[in-house]
């Protein structure tokens, strides 16, 4: 198939219907950044199949919908379609009809994608399947993208496969294999159900038979359950009436009783009115006089408390008057102490005033003296600074003079012992190029050793993969027949051993005869329908109840009809079936019912196919569903089947099984020798390595000495120039050092200039201080003189106001001694009123005690009728509520015979006396209830041990044994189906390995060739590593470009990562050409001459292959040799547009 254009409506940031046309040889795509380019690539992957909106570089499939532009509304649909040349009919069958197909994917928002294929409606997978085939897809490495070059060098080895399995095909078989697992482990579940589907059908089969058994137990009981409860329900319903009428004679007894008892109730009540007629005037008596005498009470309080009250002002007004006469007296002190603090003040006054004469004048003589001082410091100290400043001056020049000698003296001295270490050096680089020389030589020669070694490792492992290939393939073909045998013996092993469950748990049973004989192949139904369920009895003997018992044969047996073979030659049976067996024939189908008339007492005549003719006229068809007999010899007969075909199949099993295990150990030893031969592959590359990088030490040591002698010569010459240079400039620096001034005497006029500075701020620190004091005094008189005026001002003040406040505390006394005489009075009063209120209180006593004896008198006789009245009462209610006791019984029992009557109607539907007549029972000898009841129960339990009953027991055993034929058919067509998927799936796998160890050969190949190609020189393979299988294996890429050693893909750099990939890529397509590659801006990292080579290849690769290339470049040496160029713009911006331009036609015109 070929691609012969690709169309675009609505992706991305094309929004107008765009046609990139792909033909033969090289199609270039250019453009700036951000134009678009790109997008194309998306297209075709998108189209392919792509479902990873990730890969689209969107948040959702929905991005690549033309989202809108400042000039363009927003698309609701995106749509590419891509047109392929299918002339030569390499098409899957379902779309190889015709010669151009157009497979197209539509998008739209909110409804998801669409597939067609010349105009069909497809699947996604259909799609998919269709460009697998082709060796091409969605994430085909043949679709180079931006940055995918990098992810092929970071990939893991097992993620670098799926190159091999592009260039060996095998993408859909992958597909294939993974849908043929899936419908593997699906078809094994559902056998596993089908067994056990099978297994409970043919339990329901045995378990329906003794149902059928029970069925007519279960009828029986029903018959005597239903007599009996009629009986009981009569019985109830009698004894029901009766109870009626005796309930209605005891209701009338009681009736009476409670009406002479409501009558006494009613006397005691009215008894008790009267009492309760007289207490209301007596409690109010009582109540009247208790308030009487609780309010003398409060009246007594209230005295009291004003007595307490009295007392209390008496002592207040007396500590008031003692209080005053105390203030008074202190404010007479008072007043002599104002008077004599006055005078103190203003003699001290005067006396401040006299110090304070003169201060002026000694203040101002201070101030002059401590200027003067201050004066004559600035100068002393202006004196030193500029001395201290000279003195610094000429100690830096003396310093600045013994640094350069010290100097100079160590530089010298560094340079003389330099260079006799320079010239001690270069005697030992002299002898180290001696035997640098020497190494280089022993070197070479084990190069050349190491190489012949890695020649010879090479041919040995050529030799040990041919044979590992080989006894791989045949391990393979081991293993496929070792697993069908296995899963057919598996098969046969799970057959027999459900069949051996189900016969054991019959067995388990117990005591069949049916365990006891042996049929023939084919006589089973013949069997089961001569003995049917009577082959479930045991043998037994001659005391048991039920079973097959030994009898002695007839002395005279009567003969089968004339050409009837009786069944016994076909069956081995016991001694116990003898009669039973010797009057059973066998005949064919036609034959039976012509026979059946001259069948004597006990004969049947029975087919292969399960009919049965019975002497006395029956007959049963082989339609009907087979007997659980017959289906248990069927089982027996077709385990033993099973268990001779197992042993078969085993045999055949372990034979398969010790084949593959041999050639496995076969593997296992070559895949070691191949271990060996790659290790030993490895070590002689290593020896190359370490002999190679011995050379390169051992040269790059000669080197290394060689130019360190050099170097050593100079830097002796260096430093004697050093040193002579140093030794002049030390002569020089003496020199000046020695005409420098005297340093110590110039220190000495210092320090005499800095005592008398010190002196100078003594005198000046003294006079100042004279100064602050005198300030200080003056400054402590004014603020004295001012607090004296104050306080004398205060005191004069005190002593005029002190006379007011003597005259007030004598009037408070006054006032105090009249309110005391006042209440001395009051305490007499509340005592004459006392006295007054003891005797009304001892009066209102006596009242209150009388009145509430009689209260109380009154109260008991009121309990007294209360208590008789209750009594009545309670005799009453009692009689009240027997009578209705007996009216509940009444109702009960009528209700009781109601009820029985209902339960009789809904269980006979008749009337009591029409039940008696049914029963056909005379009522004087029918049994009592608890009799008939315990008979109900003992029928019930009866029934009730049955359990439970299945009254549809034949048909639910027809429905079952059709269900269960139905679904043995299906066990066997999905073992068929099993065994085929097991089958298909190893050819899968076969064929797999095979097509891609071909393919690694081929790959491997060309990619020698062309990284040779690429690099001018080198060598570079790949190598299957991390497993012997090469389905499962890595693929690990080694590569040594020319002048380096051999190491992996990652250890390159840049550019020959790219180029190494760009080789990789190119030998997949000559192993598996896809019908297309396109390369997105791969030949970045490459500089130009390395463009040229992949250039070169491209070419190489058009004319070897049928692959057509789209390439999306930026360089300019990969446009020029282009075969057309596909220009993408973006005039309108977030529209792109595509021009295209044919080099070879222009270059046609230009010539």
């Amino acid at each position: 198939m070929r691609f012969s254009k690709l169309r675009l409506n609505g992706f991305k940031s094309f929004v107008d219907p765009t046609d990139l046309i792909i033909a033969d040889g090289l199609t270039g795509v250019v453009g700036p950044n951000g134009c678009g380019k790109s997008n194309l690539l998306e297209a075709l992957r998108w189209v392919m199949g792509e479902n990873r909106h990730k890969a689209m570089r969107g948040g959702s499939m929905e991005d690549v919908i033309f989202a809108g532009a400042s000039t363009r509304p927003a698309r609701n649909f995106a749509e590419v379609s891509l047109m392929i040349d299918n002339g030569e009919r390499l098409a899957p069958a379902a779309f190889n009809d015709h010669d151009h197909l157009e497979i197209t994917r539509r998008i739209t928002r909110d409804a998801g994608s669409a597939y067609k294929v010349s105009s069909k409606d497809v699947r996604a997978r259909d799609v998919q399947m269709l460009f697998a085939d082709a060796s091409t897809g969605a994430h085909s490495p043949a679709l180079v993208r931006q940055g995918q070059i990098s992810e092929l060098i970071n990939a893991k080895p097992k993620d670098r496969r799926r190159i091999l399995e592009e260039a060996a095909g095998i993408s859909g078989l992958y597909q294939r294999r993974h849908e043929a697992e899936l419908k593997l482990r699906g078809a094994e579940t559902n056998l596993t159900r089908v067994d056990d589907v099978v297994e409970q059908l043919a339990s329901q089969l045995a378990t329906l038979a003794r149902q059928a058994r029970q069925a007519a137990r279960y009828r029986e009981i029903g018959e005597n359950l239903r007599r009996a409860e009629g009986m009981l329900l009569f019985r109830r319903w009698k004894e029901a009436d009766e109870a009626m009428l005796a309930a209605a004679a005891q209701l009338r007894e009681r009736t009476t009783a409670a009406a002479a008892a409501e009558t006494a109730a009613r006397q005691a009540a009215k008894a008790r009115l009267a009492a309760e007629g007289v207490l209301p005037a007596l409690r109010e008596e009582e109540a009247i006089a208790a308030a009487v005498l609780q309010r003398l009470q409060v009246q007594r309080d209230t005295l009291a408390d004003q007595e307490a009250r009295a007392l209390e002002t008496i002592g207040t007004l007396r500590a008031r008057i003692d209080q005053l006469a105390r203030d008074i007296d202190r404010e007479a002190g008072l007043n002599k102490d104002a008077g004599e603090t006055i005078a103190r003040l203003e003699w001290e006054a005067r006396e401040i005033a006299k110090a304070g004469e003169g201060h002026e004048d000694r203040l101002t003589a201070a101030q002059s003296g401590a200027s003067e001082a201050g004066a004559v410091l600035r100068e002393r100290e202006a004196d030193r600074s500029q001395m201290t400043e000279d003195v610094a001056r000429l100690a830096a020049r003396h310093q600045s003079a013994q640094r350069l000698i010290d100097d100079n003296r160590t530089t010298l001295s560094r340079s003389q012992a330099e260079a006799d270490k320079a010239k001690a050096a270069m005697a030992v680089a002299q002898a180290a190029l001696t035997q640098a020389e020497a190494d280089f030589v022993t070197a070479g020669e084990a190069e050349r050793q190491a190489v012949a070694t890695a020649q010879k490792a090479d041919e040995t492992l050529a030799q040990t993969e041919t044979a590992r290939a080989e006894t791989q393939t045949r391990e393979s073909d081991a293993r496929v027949k070792r697993s069908e045998a296995e899963g057919e013996a598996n098969a046969l092993r799970a057959e027999v051993a459900a069949l051996a469950r189900l016969v054991e748990r019959d067995t388990a049973e117990g005591g069949q005869v049916l365990d006891l004989l042996t049929v023939q192949s084919g006589y089973e139904k013949a069997l089961g329908a001569a003995l049917a369920d009577d082959l479930r009895a045991p043998a037994i003997g001659p005391d048991a109840a039920s079973g097959w018992a030994t009898l002695p044969p007839y002395l005279a047996a009567q003969a089968l009809p004339d050409g009837v073979a009786p069944l016994t030659q076909f069956v081995q049976v016991p001694e116990v079936l003898g009669r039973r067996m010797n009057q059973v024939g066998l005949v064919r189908q036609e034959e039976g019912a012509q026979l059946q008339a001259v069948l004597k007492p006990g004969q049947r005549l029975v087919s292969l196919e399960g009919d049965v003719w019975r002497w006395d006229g029956f007959r049963a068809a082989s339609e009907d569903a087979p007997s659980a007999a017959a289906l248990r010899l069927q089982q027996l007969n077709r385990l033993v089947e099973l268990k001779r075909d197992l042993e078969e199949v085993s045999a055949t099993a372990k034979g398969a099984t010790q084949a593959h295990e041999m050639l496995t150990k076969r593997l296992a030893d070559l895949t070691a020798a191949d271990q060996a031969a790659r290790q030993a592959r490895r070590d002689a590359d290593r020896l190359v390595a370490d002999a190679n990088r011995a050379a390169s030490r051992a040269e790059a040591d000669r080197n290394l000495s060689q130019g360190k002698l050099e170097s050593l010569g100079l830097s002796v010459t260096r430093h004697e120039d050093e040193a002579n240079r140093a030794s002049q400039t030390l002569k020089e620096a003496q020199k000046a050092a020695a005409d420098l001034g005297d340093l110590g005497a110039v220190r000495n006029e210092v320090e005499d200039i800095k005592m008398t500075v010190e002196a100078a701020r003594i005198t000046m620190m003294s006079r100042r201080s004279a100064y602050e004091e005198a300030r200080r005094e003056g400054d402590a008189r004014l603020r004295r003189s001012q607090e004296i005026t104050k306080e004398v001002s205060g005191w004069k003040h005190r002593l005029e106001t002190a006379n007011k406040r003597s005259a007030e505390l004598a009037e408070r006394k006054e006032a105090s001694e009249a309110d005391l005489q006042e209440a001395t009075t009051a305490p007499e009063e509340i005592a004459a009123k006392r006295a007054e209120l003891a005797d009304a209180i001892d009066a209102a006593a006596v009242r209150r005690q009388t009145a509430a004896d009689t209260l109380a008198l009154a109260d008991t006789g009121l309990r007294e009728t209360a208590d008789a009245e209750r009594d009545a009462e309670r005799a009453a209610s009692e009689a009240r509520e027997a009578r209705a006791r007996s009216e509940a019984r009444a109702d009960a029992a009528k209700e009781t015979v109601i009820n029985a009557q209902e339960r009789i109607m809904e269980a006979q539907e008749v009337t009591p006396a029409q039940l008696l007549e049914s029963l056909e029972t005379d009522l004087e000898k029918m049994p009592a209830a608890e009799a008939i009841e315990a008979q109900v129960n003992a029928f019930k339990r009866q029934r009730d041990s049955l359990g439970a009953v299945n009254l549809r027991a034949e048909e639910d055993a027809k429905e079952v044994q059709t269900e269960h034929d139905h679904l043995v058919g299906e066990k066997a067509d999905l073992e068929a189906a099993i065994a085929a998927l097991r089958h298909g799936i190893a050819s899968l796998n076969k064929e797999g390995r095979e097509r891609l160890l071909t393919a690694f050969e081929q790959v491997n190949e060309s990619f020698g060739l062309l990284f040779s190609h690429l690099f001018g020189g080198g060598e570079a393979r790949l190598v299957l590593v991390e497993s012997d299988d090469p389905l499962e294996a890595g693929l690990e890429i080694m590569c040594q470009p020319p002048g380096k050693k051999l190491s992996t893909l990652s250890l390159l750099s840049g550019g020959e990562q790219t180029l190494t990939a760009l080789a990789l890529i190119f030998a997949v397509f000559l192993a598996n050409p896809a019908p297309i590659c396109v390369l997105d801006e791969v030949d970045a990292p490459l500089d130009d001459a390395n463009v040229t080579r992949f250039c070169d290849l491209l070419d190489e690769m058009t004319r070897r292959t049928q692959t057509r290339f789209l390439i999306i470049t930026h360089h300019a040496v990969t446009m020029s040799r282009m075969d057309r160029l596909f220009g993408v713009t973006m005039g309108e911006q977030g529209v792109s547009q595509l021009v295209s331009v044919d080099l070879k036609k222009a270059a046609a015109m230009v010539a």
